[in-house]
């Protein structure tokens, strides 16, 4: 094409499939290069995960860990956004399939994400909470609030029990955190708004498979967050399986039952739906696709699969689904398309482990890099400032900092509405009456 007697070419494009971690990650890395840039999610804002137990435990307002991505693109040349559901790829094609008809693409970046993986246990899924997105926050905190109300006119003992009763599956970060914030909330809060309640009424039952809390932290911090936990009066129950749930119970492999009308599911995740739908490519385990040592697909090298959907080997085993990886295979992927443009070889990708960190409740945490370790008031303002510092946007930090500082010295939540008295969705959310 001649335009004014010049020979003009048009961009090459970038197509990011979701916008969790690593694909912000990604778009950040180019959004000021010579690419057209297009974004792509079924939502139009960017979601702090790490945060949803705190708005499923009135700690937090839902707006406060999201951030519309239109932020970004009005101010990234050659950005654009697409809200839009994903259905596929066509890899020989050079077509993301969606909703809103497909998008042809130079290369593509595959950043959906993850789902809860319920091990193929339907009264699980049915019956269970889990938090990965923010609707389903508020539908927890819906249901803990809702259980309260129920429980304060209850008169038969058994099923006032079972109101009281929350089963928190998995003992990792997620399951951890939301058991100390629940307690909390229950003990500072929820205890005054209902006087005719006792907290010793009320229970709250970490499960987990394993024999021990936070399997990925060293032996001293799994011990000192056992020991927080039941200070606290969260009750754990260690080596047990579940099996099965009903609206009003969860069972045991053992065949023991808990009566329990709500149950919040952490105990593992598997790749997104998309990674099913796109043919041709070698899957591992959780149906997570197997990436060359660049994170591109064998086969197509203009295509890259990261963060949980991406089965990345090191050492032998694929790297575990957490967002600081996916970060930075955010950052990698964006190099390594640069990179092909420009006839170079990227070296493969190494992910830089920082550490992990969990709190448990106020002033304690948990935390570990390299060598060292750390647990109590210390790691708890470390935790603090690294999630202040990832949060997207001065607002979200803001409003984020003015809560915590709120809730540090009032012990108090004023998020307490209840906005729903059923699950969103289809008819299986129902909250129990």
């Amino acid at each position: 094409m001649n335009v004014g007697g010049y020979a003009t070419m048009s961009r090459k494009k970038v197509v990011i499939a979701g916008m969790g971690f690593g694909g912000l990650s990604a778009s950040k890395a180019l959004a000021r290069s010579d690419f057209e840039l297009v974004m792509v999610d079924r939502n139009n804002y960017h979601l702090f995960q790490p945060l949803l137990y705190q708005v499923a435990t009135a700690g937090l307002e839902q707006e406060a860990i999201a951030y519309p991505l239109r932020g970004f693109t009005r101010r990234w040349r050659n950005a654009d956004f697409r809200m839009a559901e994903i259905h596929g790829a066509d890899l020989d094609g050079k077509k993301l399939l969606t909703d809103g008809g497909p998008i042809d693409y130079d290369y593509l970046i595959v950043a959906a994400g993850s789902r809860t993986n319920f091990f193929g246990i339907e009264s699980i899924e049915r019956y269970s909470f889990d938090l990965k997105q923010l609707d389903q926050a508020e539908d927890l905190r819906n249901q803990i609030l809702l259980m309260f109300e129920r429980a304060s006119q209850e008169s038969d003992p058994v099923r006032r029990s079972a109101m009281l009763t929350f089963a928190i599956v998995g003992g990792g970060p997620t399951g951890v955190e939301f058991a100390g914030a629940l307690r909390e909330l229950i003990v500072y809060v929820l205890s005054k708004d209902y006087p005719g309640i006792s907290v010793s009424e009320t229970r709250i039952v970490l499960i987990e498979a394993a024999d021990s809390l936070l399997t990925a932290m060293p032996a001293d911090l799994r011990q000192y967050a056992a020991e927080k936990l039941q200070a606290m009066g969260v009750e754990m129950r260690l080596t047990t399986r579940v099996v099965g749930a009903t609206a009003e119970s969860v069972a045991f492999a053992d065949g023991t039952i808990l009566g329990c009308h709500t149950i919040l599911w952490s105990a593992g995740v598997s790749a997104a739906g998309l990674a099913a739908s796109i043919t041709g490519v070698e899957r591992g385990a959780a149906g997570r696709i197997v990436v060359q040592p660049d994170l591109s697909i064998s086969g197509h090298s203009e295509v890259f699969v990261i963060g949980d959907m991406a089965c990345c080997l090191n050492n032998g085993a694929p790297l575990p689904m957490m967002a600081p990886i996916a970060t930075q295979q955010g950052r990698y992927a964006a190099r390594a398309l640069l990179a092909k443009e420009q006839g170079a070889v990227m070296p493969p990708f190494h992910y830089f482990d920082k550490g992990c960190m969990a709190t448990i409740g106020r002033s304690a945490a948990v935390a570990t890099t390299g060598s060292l370790n750390f647990s109590g008031y210390l790691a708890w303002l470390l935790w603090l400032l690294l999630h202040l510092y990832y949060l997207i946007g001065f607002h979200n930090r803001l409003m984020v900092m003015i809560n915590w500082t709120y809730a540090y010295w009032v012990q108090e939540r004023q998020i307490r509405l209840i906005t729903a008295k059923k699950r969103r969705a289809i008819s299986k959310f129902a909250v129990t009456p």
